[in-house]
């Protein structure tokens, strides 16, 4: 029997329930199709692993999504600052672009 992409995940953490990358991926996975479990994974990948940088991204993309703009603009900016912190230029700049933007709308 094939597992699915989230029962995969789920067996991946099982063996390793510290894994930040496989956290991620099944926050990724959720925000499909349970995004108040996807939620719940990102802020746990925010306490327990905040120097995890894709978290920020897409943690503050559904906050956006979500409405909750003041949580966004947050998030991006802590993700700002940690991918300044760990010299990432790619990240930096698709963060400080989305918060760019939503600070522009936001006005």
């Amino acid at each position: 029997m094939k597992l699915t992409r989230i029962e995969q995940l789920l067996k991946f953490l099982e063996e390793d329930p510290n894994d930040a990358f496989s956290l991620y991926a099944l926050a990724l996975e959720y925000k499909k199709s349970n995004p108040v479990e996807a939620v719940n994974l990102f802020q746990q990948l925010l306490t327990n692993h905040p120097d995890y940088l894709p978290t920020y991204y897409q943690a503050g993309l559904m906050m956006e999504e979500s409405g909750k703009t003041d949580e966004a603009l947050e998030l991006y900016q802590k993700g700002i600052t940690l991918a300044k912190k760990l010299n990432d230029a790619a990240t930096l700049k698709e963060l400080q672009a989305a918060y760019n933007l939503l600070l522009d709308e936001d006005e």
